[in-house]
């Protein structure tokens, strides 16, 4: 038989986190299906949720060809949903269709990206019908990252749109993701505050034509962004860090520039709805907001995910931001790579402690076939 060879996550019942590469057969497609030659598969932020799950990385060991982990005897009791359950990890992908059912002749030899989890594997068998296919010219490597950051980054002009904001705060914002939302705000005429923490980043985000930056390391910080919130009117931001001062200091410094045009005093501050969207987990502590209300009482805090928001907004505009996708692939969507890895290479400790941190410019593609 062909053989797939994929990574996957297991919590145990006897308290552990165990990531492999396990073997099984090559999966052959249906009527309505296509079978790909996984070869390029981004390491996302949101991968490592199920990668590294609930696993204490302090206890971190290589043994008998498996990275494992404690998980931490608190949570156990949440994971019994998969204990002992091998998980196929990789949300996204690109590849090459080698075999169609009947009904999907027409990918055959097509460059194509899905999602649908499993993506850290040999091969891929998906419905035709969720697949994007690529313009002529188009590498898996170029198209890895075809949904997750690309859908997010317009996910968000959409979202301000839909609910009445005119101008967007970002944080973590060199990030692919946030490269990506540069080039789409000024494609599309829309104000962007980019928030960073390094001068590097902010002198890399201003070469891509980003025109606010605010380094949140900066002992002027909430001066830079106030200013830039001032300029703008910015009234909504979605925040990547997802724990600490950071959202908070966001609504007080929304809350301080809608006082600088306010023409009426109210004790419950300003009547302008000020919002902060959650949508990563970079900062895993909780979310500090201010004692004194700095941020009046106009405000909202949630979360953000992709997935529900696609189905919030229907199927046709989702094809429509897809297709915009596939044909600026290589220009407003292109993602960038610090390493190129193996199935194996990605599970080594040192592979694994530098994607872990989750650091800008930090970012892993796997090639299951290389």
């Amino acid at each position: 038989m062909s053989s797939n060879k994929q990574i996957t996550s297991t919590v145990t019942d006897q308290g552990k986190l165990e990531i492999a590469i396990t073997e099984s057969e090559r999966p052959a497609p249906g009527d309505d299906e296509v079978l790909i030659q996984v070869e390029a598969t981004p390491i996302n932020p949101s991968d490592l949720g199920l990668l590294l799950g609930p696993g204490d990385i302090n206890t971190l060991q290589a043994e008998d060809s498996k990275i494992t982990m404690n998980v931490p005897e608190a949570i156990m009791g949440a994971m019994k949903p998969r204990l002992n359950i091998p998980m196929p990890v990789g949300n996204e992908g690109s590849g090459v269709v080698i075999e169609a059912g009947a009904n999907a002749q027409n990918l055959l030899g097509k460059v194509v990206s899905v999602v649908g989890g499993g993506m850290y594997s040999q091969y891929r068998c998906m419905p035709a019908a969720s697949c994007l296919v690529m313009n002529e010219g188009t590498e898996p490597r170029d198209c890895a990252s075809s949904f997750v950051n690309p859908l997010t980054a317009l996910a968000m002009v959409e979202t301000m749109e839909m609910e009445g904001h005119t101008a967007l705060v970002h944080t973590a914002a060199a990030s692919n993701l946030g490269q990506m939302l540069v080039k789409i705000c000024i494609d599309d005429g829309v104000q962007l505050i980019n928030i960073v923490r390094k001068q590097e980043h902010v002198d890399l985000l201003k070469s891509i034509g980003a025109k606010f930056v605010c380094n949140s390391s900066d002992d002027d910080f909430m001066e830079q962004l106030t200013s830039a919130i001032t300029e703008t009117k910015a009234t909504l931001a979605f925040d990547a860090t997802g724990g600490g001062e950071l959202a908070g200091k966001i609504l007080t410094c929304m809350e301080s520039a809608a006082r600088k045009n306010a023409t009426e005093y109210s004790p419950y501050g300003t009547t302008d709805h000020k919002q902060v969207y959650i949508y990563g987990g970079l900062n895993q502590s909780a979310i500090t907001l201010p004692n004194n209300r700095s941020f009046g009482m106009y405000w909202g805090i949630g979360g953000f995910l992709l997935t529900p928001f696609l189905g919030k907004i229907g199927f046709e505009k989702m094809v429509e931001m897809q297709a915009r996708v596939a044909n600026e692939i290589k220009t407003t969507f292109a993602s960038s790579y610090t390493q190129e890895v193996t199935l194996e290479e990605a599970l080594t400790i040192d592979s694994l402690m530098v994607y872990a941190k989750q650091a800008t410019g930090e970012k892993f593609l796997i090639n299951p076939n290389g």
